[in-house]
C-alpha cells in the first residue's frame, strides 16, 4: 500500500483547507499525488457546497477593483454567514477575484434567474432567426437554440462565466470551493462595474 506521509497531509491540509482525514482520503485516491488529490477534494466540496446553499448570508465584504489607468472600476458586495469568515484571508482574496473578475468579464447579471424575461425572450428570438437562416430543419431548431442560449448565460450571466484567473472552473464553481473550505454558504449579492464615459454602467 502506498505511504501517503504527514507532511503530504499537512501540504494538501494548507493548500485546501479541509479536514486531516479529507486530505488523507484524497491523497490515497490520487496515489500520492498533491495536485491530482487538490482535484479530488475540489470535486467533493463541490458536492457538499450545494447542501450549504439554503443557510442565510447576512455578513460579508464590500470589494473593489480599480483597473491599472483608472478607467474601470468595479464594487461588489459578497456575503458569507458570519463575520469571522468575513475577515478570513480566504474570503477577501475571493471578493478580490470577483471584483477583478467582474471588471474583466462584464457580466450583466448574477445568475440565470435574474436575467429579465424580456431579454430572454429577444435572445431566443435572435437565435432562432439565425438557425433558420443557416437553413437547420425546423424539428432541430429548438434544441440548437437551447444549446446557443447555455453560451448566451455564459456570456452575461456572472455565476456561469469561466473565471479569468483559471477557465477550466466556472465562478459558481469557485465559489462552491471556498464554501466547501470555509464551511459556509457565500453569495453574490450585487455588483456595479464602471467604465469611464459609459454613461449605462451596469
Amino acid at each position: 500500500m502506498l505511504e501517503i506521509t504527514a507532511q503530504l497531509v499537512k501540504d494538501l491540509r494548507e493548500r485546501t483547507g479541509a479536514g486531516m482525514m479529507e486530505c488523507k482520503s484524497a491523497l490515497v485516491e490520487a496515489k500520492g499525488d498533491l495536485a491530482e488529490a487538490e482535484v479530488v477534494l475540489r470535486k467533493r466540496g463541490i458536492a457538499s457546497a450545494g447542501k450549504k446553499a439554503s443557510r442565510a448570508t447576512r455578513q460579508g465584504l464590500i470589494g473593489s477593483y480599480v483597473h491599472h489607468g483608472g478607467q474601470l472600476g468595479v464594487i461588489v458586495e459578497v456575503n458569507c454567514e458570519s463575520d469571522f469568515v468575513a475577515r478570513t484571508a480566504d474570503f477577501q482574496e475571493l471578493v478580490h477575484d470577483l471584483a477583478m473578475h467582474i471588471a474583466a468579464a462584464d457580466p450583466k447579471f448574477i445568475r440565470r434567474e435574474d436575467v429579465a424575461p424580456a431579454a430572454l425572450e429577444k435572445e431566443r428570438e435572435i437565435q432562432k432567426a439565425r438557425v433558420i437562416a443557416e437553413g437547420k430543419p425546423e424539428k432541430v431548431a429548438d434544441k440548437i437554440v437551447e444549446g446557443r442560449m447555455g453560451k448566451f448565460y455564459e456570456e452575461v450571466c456572472l455565476y456561469d462565466q469561466p473565471f479569468v484567473k483559471e477557465n477550466t472552473l466556472t465562478v459558481d464553481q469557485l465559489i462552491k470551493t471556498k464554501i466547501a473550505k470555509l464551511q459556509e454558504n457565500i453569495a453574490v449579492a450585487r455588483f456595479i462595474r464602471f467604465k469611464v464615459g459609459d454613461t449605462a454602467a451596469e
